[in-house]
């Protein structure tokens, strides 16, 4: 199964135009809602990615495959992977003390975040810097 750009495009708007009004819903305090269900719109997104993700690193294992062959792809993919999961623990982290469950210190509840943009930043620099350009 595989989307078409204008599909992924319209489905990364629909599903941040959902967050984005309960959000502000939220914060105006016209809708009492718990902070978990606000991200449900980006969770259902992540759940997309994630499968999607997985459905393709899983074909690397059937029979026949060269492991040879992609090996950055597959380097890219898990990389990928390690994102979405850092994401989905600051997502949770964030709703977690937001709704009052736990009462660790915001700068805790960022370290994934913090770990992502850095590994973003890593990978962005081994891009520009580091991939020979054909």
């Amino acid at each position: 199964m595989r989307m078409s750009l204008a599909q992924r495009v319209l489905l990364t708007w629909l599903f941040t135009l959902l967050f984005l009004i309960m959000l502000v819903l939220k914060l105006d305090e016209k809708a009492p809602w718990n902070w978990f269900l606000i991200f449900i719109p980006i969770w259902i997104f992540d759940t997309i990615l994630l499968v999607m993700l997985i459905v393709k690193m899983a074909g690397r294992c059937k029979s026949g495959f060269d492991p040879r062959n992609g090996s950055q792809n597959m380097k890219k993919k898990v990389w990928y992977l390690i994102a979405m999961l850092l994401k989905l623990a600051f997502c949770l982290a964030l709703c977690a003390k937001l709704q009052g469950f736990t009462t660790m210190k915001l700068a805790y509840v960022f370290i994934p975040f913090w770990v992502l943009l850095i590994g973003g930043l890593v990978e962005l620099g081994y891009n520009i810097l580091c991939v020979q350009r054909d």
